[in-house]
């Protein structure tokens, strides 16, 4: 069972907002406002291609991710990123919550997301 009521403190410095106002269209967002600091040293791996770890960038990442690492999941999670906002949502908001736990901890290893960012398609 996911905890809810701690998951962004696992999560950090993205966040996880679950929206329940109707019970019939529970869904939820995660967020990540990039910064240039958190990460930043896996996007200049791709600068010279125009990689700014910039929202669609992370998008980039986290499409390769899901791709490679969550197949079952692809269905379930989508992307609407900004330049200044990476954002992943869904109505299924244990599947969203589940990447978001997998995505965090991916992110945990520089040099798998390294690998990773070398194979994502930019935008």
């Amino acid at each position: 069972m996911i905890d809810y009521e701690n998951i962004n403190e696992k999560i950090a410095p993205f966040s996880l907002l679950v929206y329940d106002e109707d019970p019939k269209n529970v869904r939820g967002s995660l967020i990540y406002y990039p910064d240039g600091e958190y990460r930043q040293e896996v996007f200049d791996t791709r600068e010279d291609e125009g990689a700014e770890g910039n929202g669609y960038d992370w998008e980039s990442l986290a499409l390769v991710f899901l791709e490679e690492k969550m197949p079952e999941l692809s269905d379930d999670i989508d992307f609407d990123p900004e330049g200044s906002m990476f954002c992943a949502y869904s109505s299924k908001v244990d599947a969203l919550a589940k990447f978001t736990l997998e995505f965090k901890e991916f992110c945990d290893d520089i040099e798998a997301m390294k690998d990773l960012f070398s194979r994502a398609e930019l935008d």
